[in-house]
């Protein structure tokens, strides 16, 4: 007989819930697994229980955000009307913008933040 399935605190997990998705909203669900860095349980059960996802910089989520970043590019690229966007897309996009968004908070002001105070700062006398 298989063991009882653990977690890392020690938790029995003996019951399974399964549902199923669109391939459109697999595909988003991976997107956001994948910019997590959790796996893909730990990340529905944290959504599901309205627990806050948090995100910490590996090498994994690295990866993550640039398989991201480059298939949105790529699809945005293919897109030839702004209303051609599907909830999907929108939705990673505007996680890949809040992720990019905390990272910039941490390393500080952007060269374009430097650049927009320069020009502030420019009168005529």
């Amino acid at each position: 007989m298989t063991a009882p399935s653990r977690d890392r605190t020690g938790r029995l997990r003996s019951v399974t819930v399964g549902f199923r998705v669109s391939p459109e909203e697999a595909r988003e669900i991976d997107s956001l697994v994948a910019l997590s860095g959790l796996t893909k349980q730990d990340y529905i059960l944290r959504r599901l229980t309205d627990r806050k996802v948090t995100v910490y910089p590996s090498v994994r989520v690295q990866r993550a955000v640039q398989d991201q970043a480059m298939l949105c590019y790529e699809e945005l690229r293919r897109i030839e009307h702004a209303g051609d966007v599907t909830p999907e897309l929108a939705h990673v996009l505007s996680v890949l913008a809040e992720t990019f968004a905390a990272l910039g908070r941490e390393a500080g002001p952007s060269a374009v933040d430097a650049e927009r105070e320069a020009m502030r700062q420019l009168r005529r006398d």
